[in-house]
Parts: C-alpha cells; structure tokens; sequence
C-alpha cells in the first residue's frame, strides 16, 4: 500500500492547476476528461460543479424573488397617493411668441447693447406697443427713458440697505397695537396679530402661540359640502369623551363605554372603531354588549379601573395630532374652505382632496421642513407683511425680503437676535453692543479674537467714519489757490 500512496502524491500536485483551469475557463467537465488518472482530481472538480447547481437552484428558486418583487410593490401603492395628491398641474408653459413679439425684442436688445433691464420691464413695452401701434416709432426713446428710470430707482453704491431696512420696519412697528384680534371674518379662532405676531416672526418661535391653518380644496371637494364634512372629519382630533359616556360600575369593576349617535353619525365613526381603538390600550379586554362597549381590567382593582377611565377620556378616536378644531366656511369664487385650529402640514397634505399648492400655514418651520427653504423665504415675506398691512402701515415689500433673505441665507430659518444672526458676527464690538456687552468682551479676549472694524456699530464706538456711503470713497480735493487767479 505504500508505492501507490507515495505515486498519488505526486499526481495531486500535478493536478493542482488542472483544477485552476477549470474555474476560469468555467469548462470542468472537459478537464475531467483531459485527465482521467487521479481521484483527487474527481474531488477537486466536484467543487466547481457545485457551484454552478447552486446558481441553479436560485435559479429554479424565482418564488423567492417573486415574493420579492410583491415586497417592492408595497411602497409602490404608497407612492400612489402622492400623484393623487398632486392632481393640479403646475401652470403650463406659455405658447411660442408670435413674429410681432420677437421683431420688437429684438429690437429692444440692440437699442440696449450692453445696458440690462428686466424682463417683466421688456415684455410691459412690447405689451404695450402692440397695444397701440403708434409707439413702434418711437420704441428707442421708450427704451432709453425706461434704462434711466431703472438706473434712477437702484440703490445706490455703498448705500447701508440693512439699516435702511431695519428702520423701515422697526419705526412703523412702534406703532402697532399689542392686542390679538379675532381672524379676519372667521371669530371662533383667535390669531395673534399686531406687534406680538411681528416678533414672533423676526425671532423664528419654533412653535406660533396661535398656530393655525387654511387648507384649500380641489375639485369636487371644494363644490359639495358634504365630502369638505368628510375631510374635516378626518382632520379634526376626535377624544373619546366628545363622541361617548364613560361609565365606571365599581361594583363589578367595569367600565361602560356609551356611544353618543348623533355625534357619531357627524363624525363618520361606528362603534366597531371606538372597540378597535379601545382595544389598542393595554391590559384590558373589550367586547360590544347592546350599542355599548364592556371594558374589564386584566387586573382588577378600584385604584387601576379609575387610572383606566383617566386614560380612556383622552383617546383619541380619529383625526390629526395637533389639530383641535376645524371650521368649515364658503368663500366667494372658491367654494368651501377649512380652517383649523392648530398645525399638522405634513399630515393635512397626505388627505386625498386637500389641494397642497394653496394650504398654507402660520408655523414657518414646519414649512421650512416640508417645502424646503425657499418656501419658508416666501412664507416670513408673506405673514410680516400681512401683519404690517392689517393695520394700515404701508412697508415697502423690499424690506421685508431682504430681513426674510437674511434669515433664510444659509438654507436654514434663524432667528435675527443673539442666538441667530447677531450672535453670528465676526465682529465683536458688533455683538457687544447688541447684548450681554461683558460676556461678549471677556470671551473675546479669552479667544485672542480681532476686529477688523467694517460695520457701522464698530465704527461709531471707536469714533471713525462708517464705511459706507460718502466714507467709503477716499477721495482728496486739491483746489486751486485764490492767489493764481488774481494774478
């Protein structure tokens, strides 16, 4: 027995790239047949046939890739709702210009050459001169008085916008009443208005004091009163104690749930609801005995089954977390309009009916959060200067976007105040004479910081000239003297 072990030896090692080969020319079985003398080679090629049956058998095996593909389907269906959701269509893009309006454009570009006006200028003449026909001759002096209007009404070089800006709203807030007033036309909500509305918004609260929403309506929603019911039913919170009586019998340690049916049939809720979200609480059982449902304790006990009632009155049954109370009125040229008191805009979104183009809220985080930054941008705009207008002060829209873009600059909504954008400067005499002066001074000296004085609050401390305006251009006159022109 030992010769032919010593012999086999060998051969293996003879074999070993045989059985290389096989693996990447993916051909075992003609190796196999190449060499027909050792055993081991037998062994070694079983390995990679194995492999190709196991491929096989994933192969053979497409239920569990079908089952798969049902997994994926899944978010699919939800995806579903979101075209839903998006049934209005964005504004179609306008028609191509006829020949008048590119003749007259192109017009206008070479009476420009290099100079720039707006677009919303440009397409206000060509508007207008083929309106009336007669200004065609003279569009290059139209088009010369509009450049000097437009270079008269920009701002001017080193012109201080942000105090400017700062002023322009500051001195009519002075004058705004610190009331809250009832929300225009609709006096069950109370919305804060005035001064305290104003701070909120410059301070970018986290949460309004009164947040609240006006969810817009598409379609048939908007038309039958019945399906704006349906989805104000679906938005508004509903706790068990305003649907049902809650009865607690201490002599058999039970409570009796007893639904109130005319609320019921308001609200679209059946008793099989108020069992199913019974039955979400832990440790009890709960079952229908005649039009009421019998609540029994796992562990009865006096103490336990009045805890259990405590809880019970504050389930709630259906409708949105945050959202208290709806109110549902016809608006001229709209239709139905819900507004509510309170702020979900992720959920309101999600209802079918909802139109997501127009529901608005006054929480500007949470539709920084949803909508993205810009929409939050527009939405401060929006509510400061409603809130400045609903008390006849008259400030200039510009203001106010430039206060919204300096909050919003860095993609996220902050506060103008010491936590925000004064708190952010390099400067730190700036900060020092905003708030908290001391503190400012000690970490500053702590840190080895330096100013480099470029702002106007700096410059006012240590006594220079600001740089802006007129001390921004150092411009020296040499006059001539009086002396040379007498002789």
């Amino acid at each position: 027995m030992v010769p032919p072990t010593a012999k086999k030896k060998p051969a293996a090692k003879k074999v070993k790239p045989v059985a290389k080969k096989p693996v990447r020319t993916a051909k075992p079985k003609a190796h196999a047949i190449h060499k027909k003398q050792s055993k081991p080679v037998v062994t070694k090629v079983k390995a990679p046939v194995k492999r190709p049956v196991l491929v096989k058998k994933e192969a053979k095996g497409a239920k569990p890739r079908v089952e798969r593909a049902k997994i994926v389907e899944a978010p699919k269906k939800i995806e579903k709702k979101e075209p839903e959701r998006t049934f209005l269509p964005p504004p179609k893009k306008t028609e191509e210009e006829s020949k008048e309006f590119k003749t007259i454009r192109s017009d206008i570009s070479k009476y420009l050459k290099d100079r720039f006006l707006p677009i919303s200028i440009i397409d206000g003449i060509i508007e207008r001169v083929i309106k009336e026909k007669k200004l065609e001759s003279k569009l290059k002096q139209i088009v010369e008085k509009a450049v000097d209007d437009y270079a008269k009404n920009q701002i001017d070089p080193t012109e201080a916008c942000g105090m400017v800006g700062a002023q322009s709203i500051g001195e009519p807030g002075t004058q705004m009443t610190m009331r809250t007033f009832h929300y225009a036309g609709v006096a069950e909500i109370n919305v804060t208005l005035g001064l305290p509305r104003l701070i909120e918004i410059v301070d970018a609260r986290s949460t309004p004091s009164t947040p609240m929403m006006n969810i817009y309506l598409r379609d048939e929603y908007r038309v039958n009163p019945d399906l704006a019911k349906e989805i104000a039913n679906k938005i508004e919170i509903t706790r068990l104690t305003g649907v049902a009586d809650i009865e607690m019998d201490l002599a058999n340690i039970v409570i009796h749930i007893r639904p109130n049916k005319k609320t019921m049939e308001k609200k679209g809720i059946t008793i099989e609801d108020l069992l199913e979200r019974v039955q979400t609480i832990k440790k009890l059982s709960a079952k229908i005995e005649k039009d009421a449902v019998k609540i029994t304790l796992d562990d009865p006990g006096y103490k336990a089954l009045q805890n259990m009632s405590e809880s019970l009155k504050n389930l709630k049954i259906k409708g949105i977390d945050g959202i208290k109370r709806v109110i549902i009125r016809k608006e001229p040229n709209e239709g139905y309009v819900i507004y509510s008191e309170g702020s979900n805009l992720k959920e309101v979104l999600d209802i079918e009916g909802v139109d997501p183009y127009r529901t608005t809220t006054n929480d500007i985080h949470a539709i920084a959060r949803e909508l993205g930054i810009e929409a939050a941008r527009n939405m401060i705009i929006q509510e400061a200067y409603s809130t400045l207008s609903e008390q006849g002060l008259n400030v200039d829209m510009r203001h106010i976007m430039l206060v919204a873009d300096v909050m919003t600059a860095d993609g996220t909504v902050r506060a103008i105040g010491r936590h925000g954008v004064s708190g952010e400067k390099s400067s730190v005499l700036s900060r020092a004479a905003f708030e908290i002066t001391v503190n400012h001074l000690l970490l500053a000296s702590q840190r080895g910081e330096s100013d480099t004085l470029n702002g106007v609050a700096e410059n006012i401390i240590v006594g220079q000239p600001v740089n802006l305006g007129t001390g921004a251009i150092e411009l020296v006159m040499h006059p001539k003297k009086s002396k040379q022109k007498g002789k």
